[in-house]
């Protein structure tokens, strides 16, 4: 009889290079790794090696940049997605992109049980086994954190020493970090006082910001029907237009957010994030939307942005409610279109200038000067039809008086 087949989603870092092992210990199963490449750089490079060292049958490195950045970071940058209105989503958004292809790889592989490393305290064990049940609702599910006896990293560590597995980090000198094309977030260590400001030897994308240049950098985003096309003028793919704004915005550190985000299962938790790329996109978005969306829209999608947002962080991208929510920007950003300047100086994003041909903003209308369109009398009945509920109301106190 042939064993069992797991498909376990493979990093290489110090959870899943044990649990390879420990899958084939306690169910004498074959395992076939998945990696997917979502921008995680240099990583990547030793994994094939690692992975068939550690016990996996067969690794599947699958490059997914263009499709996390396309179907996953940017529907939630249009929809103005921030988790409590700092976290612009990094892990969030890709969490669901890196279980479909996990999924479609177990399904063509005949797999009958997909593993994680996420542990018992964050979210990714939801956003995973969310996206599974989605998915692959037949699929059993295997969270190593939830069942074996390891309690701590240490733990790890020894049990990867008994089983001859070479690690390159000690626990006491790694932040528990995640990387992809949108973001690196760093959590673990010092940082786990929230008083411990972060050093400077932290950041391993951005420059800090006392350390950026004295000179400002100008950059022109252009966007279509609320999606970035272009740099300076210059129209790019998805992968290469984050990149090009991750390089640009670093250098000048943009996009560092500390924070002490509530996690789902109810644990606070402070994390430091490098955003660059995806900063410089959200203010630049923002910038463009104060001239084409209307008072009534923008105000909504900035309530249903908080909304959206939470469904994101909490594991449900494959929900109706989601995908409702998108074909509502779709509506919404129908004339988003035109080019967003910043000038990027010191950590800072500034507005530098925008334009846009589906502009709602008239001159002859804002002007202070003379205009002929504008009758200010008509201001008058609109201020004493907008008050009168608040006259009816005084006029009646006072007879109580």
């Amino acid at each position: 009889m042939s064993k069992e087949r797991i498909a376990l989603a493979y990093s290489g870092g110090l959870d899943t290079s044990v649990i390879i092992p420990w899958l084939k210990e306690n169910f004498e199963c074959e395992v076939i790794a998945v990696a997917v490449d979502v921008g995680q750089g240099e990583e990547l490079a030793p994994l094939n090696e690692k992975a068939l060292k550690t016990g996996a049958s067969k690794l599947y490195i699958e490059d997914a940049k263009e499709e996390f950045i396309k179907d996953f970071a940017y529907p939630t940058l249009r929809a103005g997605a921030k988790y409590e209105n700092k976290y612009l989503l990094g892990t969030a958004t890709a969490r669901p992109c890196i279980a479909k292809r996990l999924v479609e790889i177990a399904k063509m592989e005949g797999c009958t049980a997909i593993a994680h490393g996420a542990t018992g305290k964050g979210n990714d064990q939801v956003r995973f086994e969310l996206t599974i049940k989605a998915l692959a609702p037949q699929v059993k599910i295997i969270a190593p954190w939830r069942m074996w006896n390891l309690k701590s990293r240490s733990d790890e560590i020894l049990y990867a020493k008994q089983k001859h597995i070479q690690l390159q980090f000690s626990a006491e000198e790694s932040y528990s970090m995640d990387r992809n094309l949108w973001h690196l977030s760093h959590e673990g260590l010092d940082l786990e006082d929230p008083w411990n400001e972060p050093q400077k030897n932290l950041y391993l994308i951005n420059t800090a910001p006392e350390c950026a240049p004295e000179t400002p950098e100008y950059i022109e985003i252009g966007f279509e029907k609320g999606t970035p096309v272009s740099i300076n003028r210059n129209l790019l793919s998805p992968v290469e237009l984050v990149a090009k704004c991750n390089e640009i915005g670093a250098k000048h550190g943009i996009g560092i957010d500390d924070l002490v985000e509530n996690r789902l299962v109810g644990i606070k938790c402070r994390g430091v994030y490098e955003n660059p790329g995806g900063t410089i996109l959200y203010d630049a978005l923002a910038n463009l939307e104060m001239l084409t969306l209307d008072r009534d829209t923008m105000h909504y999608k900035h309530q249903m942005a908080i909304r959206y947002a939470e469904l994101v962080y909490d594991g449900k991208w494959y929900t109706p409610l989601r995908e409702s929510m998108d074909a509502m920007v779709d509506v919404m950003q129908q004339n988003t279109t035109g080019i967003s300047r910043l000038k990027l100086y010191k950590g800072k994003a500034y507005p530098a200038g925008v334009k846009s041909a589906f502009s709602l903003y008239n001159p002859d209308l804002a002007t202070f000067e003379k205009d002929e369109i504008y009758n200010q009398k008509d201001a008058e009945g609109f201020i004493n039809l907008f008050g009168l509920p608040l006259k009816v109301r005084a006029l009646m106190e006072q007879t109580l008086k």
